[in-house]
């Protein structure tokens, strides 16, 4: 196995200690509620809060992520660069994701969630004869099943694991035309593809917690994938962590600060389309797939407490990475941003 495919839960550990060791800002808060325009997370955090028995919860989000340029550890490689070591260099690589969720609870204590991506990713390319070329891939991704377990319900800091499959319903055989494949469609390399190929594991952990005019959040997710896909390779594993604060400014609005640690592998194995080739371009390099990345993400989140829109949540969040060491050259992010609607029903 790749030794970039193994990645540490460190992160899990750190979510553990901010349990232990932050100062619980609800001293005069007793109880948690999700009744205020704090009382979900940042709306790029997902599976945050479980529901009360009989509740029922809609979603939508749209998430733009931006790449711009390469990067080989922490330092910028310039395109002259990567083309003196391969023929096709990526330039830039937008992807929207829409995601459509729907969490149910048939107890108090679980809560059940399933969240259905659908992606459109463009990637622009220059080769060494200096054309320019664009690659395009869209469809639905990998759909996640799963659960929210409680742990501690009542009072002003809640906990819950996070228990999910990721299920391979996205493509890992998207196509389209390139200036060698003579008019001819020919599969893309790694990131141009909708899903992983292999079913996910998702375990994690929760917390959370509320003051009277403030509230707070960690989260610690891994990724595991099991076994390889049907073209012989297997995605890199993947740790994120976060941590939230949000500020209540009024009935309707809060205002949120977040933290967001990723780290994922490189893919352990080789695709065997010929189109793939090692040699063309670092996309198509299994070696070069993994990274780390450290977001600040900002967000602004409003509740309606009252009326005939009472319960609904409309939610932005944008981010910038402070961070990047990536396994490159490889493309770096530039931006992300999330924004989202809820809605909870009896």
């Amino acid at each position: 196995m790749n030794p970039g495919h193994r990645v540490q839960a460190r992160p899990v550990v750190w979510a553990l200690a901010l349990y232990a060791f932050v100062p619980h800002v609800a001293e005069a808060q007793t109880q948690w509620t999700s009744g205020r325009p704090d009382g979900h997370a940042p709306i790029g955090v997902m599976g945050d809060h479980t529901h009360e028995a009989g509740e029922f919860m809609l979603s939508y989000r749209f998430m733009r992520m931006n790449m711009d340029g390469n990067r080989t550890g922490t330092e910028e490689a310039s395109t002259s660069e990567v083309l003196a070591a391969f023929p096709v260099s990526p330039l830039r690589m937008p992807m929207d994701m829409h995601m459509f969720g729907v969490m149910v609870a048939p107890s108090d204590r679980v809560t059940f969630l399933v969240m259905v991506p659908y992606l459109q990713i463009d990637m622009d390319h220059v080769t060494r004869t200096n054309v320019e070329f664009t690659t395009h891939g869209s469809g639905i991704g990998d759909v996640s099943v799963g659960g929210l377990i409680g742990l501690k319900r009542e009072g002003s800091v809640r906990a819950h694991l996070n228990a999910a499959v990721s299920i391979p319903t996205g493509s890992i055989e998207v196509m389209d035309v390139t200036p060698a494949s003579s008019g001819n469609e020919v599969q893309l390399p790694y990131p141009m593809q909708l899903g992983s190929g292999t079913f996910d594991v998702k375990p994690g952990l929760t917390l959370l917690g509320m003051g009277p005019r403030a509230s707070w959040g960690a989260q610690a997710i891994g990724t595991v994938r099991i076994g390889s896909n049907d073209h012989d390779y297997t995605l890199g594993n993947r740790v994120d962590a976060t941590a939230w604060g949000a500020v209540r400014l009024n009935e309707w609005v809060s205002a949120s600060l977040r933290g967001h640690l990723a780290t994922w592998g490189d893919v352990d194995g080789q695709d065997p389309a010929p189109s793939v080739n090692p040699a063309q371009g670092p996309t198509a390099r299994a070696d070069l797939r993994g990274g780390t990345r450290f977001d600040l993400p900002v967000g602004l989140n409003l509740y309606v407490p009252t009326g005939g829109m009472k319960g609904h949540r409309l939610e932005a969040e944008f981010g910038v990475p402070v961070y990047q060491d990536l396994h490159g050259p490889q493309l770096q992010t530039t931006w992300s941003l999330t924004v989202g609607w809820q809605k909870s029903f009896n």
